[in-house]
């Protein structure tokens, strides 16, 4: 079963909710309404925030704070 997400209608509170395609759309967990619409999700494709290098100045991941003298330099300009 895919997590679908919705947002009521009624309320305007986001949720998600695992559920078969030929369902309806399921009741708001917040106000009780079913009258929920379906969101379009937002998929990430690439590497993983792990393989990223970490700063040496900041701790953080590479890309975050823009100091070119940073080891290893960082890419945010």
């Amino acid at each position: 079963m895919p997590v679908y997400q919705y947002v009521c209608r009624q309320c305007s509170h986001p949720f998600e909710e695992l559920v078969f395609t030929s369902d309806a759309p399921p009741a708001c967990p917040a106000c009780k309404a079913g009258d929920a619409e379906k969101q379009l999700s937002v998929i990430t494709v690439g590497r993983s925030h792990a393989a990223a290098p970490v700063c040496a100045t900041t701790g953080e991941r590479c890309g975050s704070c823009g100091d070119a003298s940073a080891r290893p330099p960082c890419g945010l300009n």
